[in-house]
């Protein structure tokens, strides 16, 4: 690439990536605003009253105003969304999928969204009834037990709802990615190919799945423009995840981080029903504050779950290139995703700190050859 094309090509990214910066804290705001006007406003006991009247049980309710909270906050929130979601994949052309396809797949994730925040809110209004002193610790375990089953049910039910994939056809690349696993010690069911380019160019490889379920899913916009070898050693890293425990770890920091959270729930909650003239956080009205507390405390948590996942990147970054001997080729294939994804190779240090979940490119790049 000349070095003309290069500088253009890193301009959009960071073009790309300063709007997807604003838009992530413009939807944040905005979303906490929503909801303290929807508390503030009395509009949600007006909504949770409306439908006591209608229906007798109380999972019905609560299931009926989460359906409600859910048609509002799209509505209010929809220019947002498209615009971040379809309009700006488009218009940087990372994305070829129709209106009429983003559309159905919207209503599929809200659909899945719904569904999981009914049995959730559903389980924790249960306990909270039963068990009004130490209800955050019962939760905490439910939600964590919930998460690890739908990670293994995740590529078997949710992912096939959105993507089509087979088994991989080409036999040598499984074969070397099968043999991968067994020389990390990573058991595997099958190698999958998804098909990615239906619906966006940028390239993916994910290690999915729970025990039985878990298998290697290779995106055909990865397969058709990377190497053999770019292919092994970004898999290399998936596998050395698991090899260094890292999804058990993030287990028990996301345990430790929901427990935390509801406690502080538990322990302060009870100013903010006064303020908002409630008189029990059991009181479905009072479910807006339960997420404004969730998104407050999600901002003041992220720096630090950020920093623990880049220090697994980086360990993960360096088993991988250690057991395949790949450094060229993982070299090679962060360039291709810094420009196939675009990428913010180098950012401020403030937008690392709050976004980057991985260590940026050009640091992957420069441990990587060190």
């Amino acid at each position: 690439m000349a070095a003309s094309d290069g500088n253009v090509l890193f301009q959009k990214a960071k073009r790309y990536s300063a709007v997807k910066y604003s838009l992530a804290i413009s939807e944040t705001i905005y979303t906490l605003v929503l909801l303290f006007l929807f508390q503030w406003s009395g509009l949600t006991k007006v909504i949770a009253a409306l439908i006591s009247g209608i229906f007798l049980n109380s999972y019905i309710v609560l299931s009926v105003y989460i359906l409600a909270a859910y048609c509002l906050y799209y509505i209010l929130t929809f220019p947002l969304n498209f615009y971040r979601s379809f309009i700006l994949e488009h218009k940087f052309s990372l994305s070829k999928q129709s209106l009429r396809d983003w559309f159905i797949d919207q209503l599929k994730a809200n659909a899945i969204s719904y569904i999981i925040s009914v049995i959730l809110l559903g389980v924790f209004y249960l306990i909270l009834g039963r068990n009004p002193d130490n209800w955050w610790i019962i939760i905490t375990i439910f939600w964590v037990f919930f998460s690890i089953i739908l990670a293994k049910l995740t590529p078997v039910i949710i992912i096939p709802l959105f993507f089509k994939y087979k088994a991989l056809a080409d036999s040598a690349l499984r074969v070397r990615i099968l043999d991968l696993a067994d020389k990390m010690a990573v058991k595997i069911i099958d190698v999958f190919e998804i098909d990615f380019s239906k619906k966006t160019l940028k390239a993916n490889a994910g290690f999915a799945g729970i025990g039985k379920t878990r298998r290697v899913i290779l995106a055909d916009t990865l397969k058709a423009r990377y190497t053999e070898d770019e292919i092994v050693v970004i898999l290399a890293h998936e596998f050395a995840h698991y090899r260094l425990g890292h999804l058990l770890k993030m287990i028990f920091f996301g345990t430790i981080s929901t427990a935390l959270s509801l406690y502080l729930i538990f322990k302060t909650s009870g100013y903010f029903l006064r303020v908002f003239a409630l008189s029990s956080l059991s009181d479905i009205a009072a479910l807006p504050i339960v997420f404004i507390y969730f998104i407050i405390l999600g901002i003041i948590t992220q720096p630090l779950q950020n920093y623990v996942s880049r220090t697994f990147e980086r360990n993960a970054d360096r088993m991988a290139i250690k057991i395949t001997g790949l450094r060229s080729a993982f070299i090679s294939a962060m360039e291709k995703l810094a420009s196939q994804n675009l990428a913010d190779r180098n950012p401020r240090p403030i937008i690392k700190f709050f976004f980057f979940d991985h260590p940026p490119i050009d640091e992957r790049i420069l441990r990587a050859g060190s």
